[in-house]
């Protein structure tokens, strides 16, 4: 097994920036870059941070964000909570409550109430995704698409830092039932023995960068079994190369963690490191470059995707920069998402039409190499559905919409059509073109969301 190297060198004086320290609610007051911060714009982020969750670290706040352009640098708007995150009426009752030193009880029961109307589990995924194995829910997983199981190990479901857009924060706000966590590995080997079609799985959560080596090798090795022939490829979905980049090169089990993703290829699957990249300032720093070139050089591949977002990536140039850095780096530019219809969409999301126009024009601006990426892709009820243009058909002006993936295989890459809305930001938005009734594959679907429902009751 080859000796993973790093071209990183440490000085003493240096050591405590690769130390893991992390901040979260409680510490707002002791972040010492937010001190240029009046008492009321502090008493703000803890209002929102009461509803949606905060956690940053120290390589974040000292390497990524620019305290000179506060409050519109992008990584602060991207890990730092903003007053517009919540509605006004509720930013206007959550600040009313800590600002009157509310009792913790209150606070929680008053943030509960703004969480249930967020739409916490989007997509059907509580309903619609969870498996079943001999007739028992497997409430750690997700198996949406037929190729592809998602693992959500318990000890991963939480983030080097947290994203102010998280389609998932419903996972770190301490209400187990809207958790989705798996303690054994045991029952996710035993139902890819089972689905012989399954050919990927996707460890995700929060981040499974978080766990130490020893312990996503105990999900991992078994999978490595060679009677799993079917399975391919295991993937890991994570932000770690952004926000905490020392997980690959200083960190303990660093080297452990290497040889793992090596063992992965010497076992002949590939190891897919899904790499969450919202903005090229998250791919400039040198130690981010060299936990690429760590990763890489283990013959994992490394695919990047983000969700398109206001205030911080929603503009062509800048994503024309990140893919092209991307490519540079190695890594495979993959999917620019929409924005999903929970937590504070109305504060991220952007028009589809726009989403679309930011999308081509960066497009336009790459090379062959960079242009593997898909997008804007919203990740809906149905499957992924891409945007694929805006025209003119029989003089109706339309979305041009495919599915990239389905629950129904067959629906994938069928073009169908809406009607254009230039304010629709999700596909539940869209009405059908030309005087149709409903998008092709909605009889079917509708015959699942009741088949699934019948089998829950």
């Amino acid at each position: 097994m080859a000796v993973i190297s790093t071209n990183l060198e440490i000085r003493e004086d240096e050591t405590t920036r690769t130390r893991f320290k992390v901040y979260t609610r409680k510490d707002i007051d002791d972040i010492r870059e937010l001190e240029t911060l009046s008492e009321e714009q502090r008493l703000d982020m803890k209002a929102v941070s009461a509803v949606l969750p905060f956690r940053v670290n120290n390589y974040v706040i000292q390497d990524l964000i620019d305290w000179n352009n506060i409050p519109d640098d992008p990584i602060y708007q991207l890990t730092f909570p903003q007053p517009g995150m919540l509605k006004d009426e509720d930013f206007a009752h959550m600040c009313d409550l800590v600002r009157q030193n509310a009792t913790t009880e209150n606070i929680k029961k008053a943030a509960r109430t703004i969480q249930d109307a967020l739409n916490p589990h989007p997509a059907g995924q509580m309903e619609l995704n969870v498996p079943q194995m001999d007739d028992e829910r497997l409430d750690g997983m997700q198996h949406k698409y037929r190729e592809t199981v998602l693992f959500f190990p318990a000890a991963g479901q939480t983030c080097h830092a947290y994203c102010t857009y998280c389609f998932r924060w419903a996972q770190f706000v301490g209400i187990n039932e809207l958790k989705f966590a798996a303690e054994q590995a045991d029952m996710l080997v035993e139902y890819v023995h089972q689905q012989k079609e399954l050919r990927s799985i996707l460890f995700t959560g929060g981040d499974p960068m978080v766990m130490k080596s020893k312990v996503l090798r105990r999900y991992i090795e078994p999978l490595l079994d060679p009677s799993l022939e079917h399975l391919e490829s295991i993937r890991i979905g994570s932000k770690a190369l952004a926000y905490w980049p020392y997980k690959f090169v200083t960190d303990d089990d660093a080297d452990d963690l290497l040889r793992l993703f090596e063992e992965v290829s010497e076992a002949g699957k590939t190891l897919a490191f899904m790499a969450h990249c919202s903005h090229p300032r998250e791919l400039e720093t040198y130690v981010a470059q060299e936990a690429i070139r760590r990763v890489r050089s283990t013959g994992a591949v490394i695919r990047c995707q983000a969700p398109i977002i206001s205030h911080v990536n929603d503009n062509a140039d800048v994503w024309a920069r990140m893919w092209t850095e991307q490519v540079k780096l190695g890594a495979v530019p993959y999917y620019m998402f929409v924005e999903r219809d929970t937590g504070a969409k109305h504060y991220f999301a952007l028009p589809l039409e726009k989403a679309f126009r930011v999308f081509t024009e960066a497009y336009r601006q790459v090379s062959g190499l960079a242009r593997t990426v898909r997008g804007p892709s919203m990740s809906a009820s149905p499957g992924k559905v891409v945007v694929d243009g805006v025209t003119k058909i029989r003089d109706e002006k339309v979305f041009v919409l495919k599915l990239l993936q389905g629950r129904n295989p067959d629906w994938v890459g069928r073009p169908f059509f809406a009607k254009y809305d230039p304010e629709a930001s999700w596909l539940d938005d869209l009405q059908p073109a030309f005087g149709e009734k409903e998008f092709f594959f909605e009889p079917e679907f509708r015959k699942l969301q009741e088949t699934r429902t019948a089998q829950s009751i």
